[in-house]
């Protein structure tokens, strides 16, 4: 059934509302049905908000990805975005526009893949709108819930600090990579460069547990890949930057090798990893490096420095180089 007669709006509204509706949803007093939904912040907290937009043939192509894995990504998106805030996400309204084509069977589909990362991030689909369109565009807005004294933003860095990310980088490049037919890898690496580029998981623990530290001063999500979203960091900071290590996924490192592309400068210029990238007081970085390894069984990966000088610089053999922003720009 298309978007075309004889189905109808109220057809899809109901269709989604039964997909997303939870029972536990304490805080949305009013869900989808209404003009508005309505909730109930918390005292005390700051509401944190944001809105990503995923354009077919943009951001995403049907023929690569499934379509409930571009809810979760649309979805995924949105989340990190509040992580990297210190926060913790309330809930999200979703605007969806789509041409003819689309089915019902593919919208219900695309929902659920939304519902899954929505539930996994604990929170609510309060509503949205709905639209025809020439193309697919998915405008999510999510709103989150935040301590003041737990805020992180991309300005608080310092020089000194530790540059740190929570995972190695390049993995989701690598799947689109091998989506497009640019190489291949063997099944292993495969599995993992499809699932960081497909259903990439939003660091919601970390980003809050890094919020309730005070010596995490900077903190922002890499989406954009780490040289375009470190220059961003240390534009907002005021500081420059020594890029001293990459951590390259081993998907991202085979797929370069493949390509005759060096794997750091891969990495660097890799987008939608949607690891966290975050500033650490020196004197406290291993403390909190242990910390956090322990918490959650993995490690956080030490990439360099922030610097008083406002150039960001990569060392390599012979000294250090400019580093060039080559990641994702929506407009270059």
């Amino acid at each position: 059934m298309s978007l075309t007669a004889p189905l109808r709006e109220e057809d899809v509204v109901a269709a989604i509302r039964a997909i997303v509706e939870r029972t536990d949803a304490s805080k949305v007093l009013l869900g989808i049905g209404d003009d508005a939904a309505v909730w109930q912040p918390s005292r005390s907290n700051r509401s944190v908000i944001t809105t990503d937009m995923l354009v077919e043939d943009v951001h995403f192509t049907r023929a690569t990805i499934p379509v409930r894995d571009i809810g979760w990504r649309a979805m995924a998106a949105n989340c990190s975005d509040v992580a990297a805030m210190g926060a913790r996400p309330v809930l999200a309204t979703v605007g969806l526009a789509l041409p003819p084509s689309w089915h019902l069977e593919e919208i219900e589909e695309l929902y659920r893949g939304m519902a899954a990362c929505a539930d996994a991030s604990r929170l609510v689909i309060a509503g949205g709108d709905l639209s025809r369109a020439p193309v697919a565009t998915i405008s999510i807005t999510v709103i989150g819930e935040v301590r003041p004294s737990n805020l992180k933003t991309r300005s608080g860095g310092r020089p000194g600090d530790v540059i740190a990310v929570t995972g190695k980088l390049g993995a989701s490049r690598a799947g689109l990579d091998l989506l497009g037919g640019r190489a291949s890898l063997d099944d292993a690496l495969a599995k993992e460069a499809l699932a960081a580029h497909r259903t990439p998981v939003p660091r919601m623990r970390e980003g809050q547990w890094f919020g309730a530290s005070s010596n995490v001063h900077a903190m922002m999500d890499c989406s954009d890949g780490l040289s375009t979203d470190l220059a961003r960091l240390c534009d907002a900071s005021r500081c420059g930057a020594i890029v001293e290590e990459v951590p390259v996924a081993e998907s991202a490192r085979a797929m370069a090798g493949q390509c005759g592309e060096d794997s750091a400068r891969y990495a660097l210029a890799g987008g939608e990893d949607y690891e966290l990238l975050v500033t650490i007081a020196p004197r406290a970085f291993n403390h909190l490096w242990r910390r956090y390894h322990a918490r959650f069984g993995r490690p956080l990966y030490r990439v360099g420095v922030l610097q008083a000088d406002e150039s960001v610089v990569m060392r390599n053999d012979g000294g250090v180089e400019a580093l060039q922003r080559s990641g994702w720009d929506h407009f270059a």
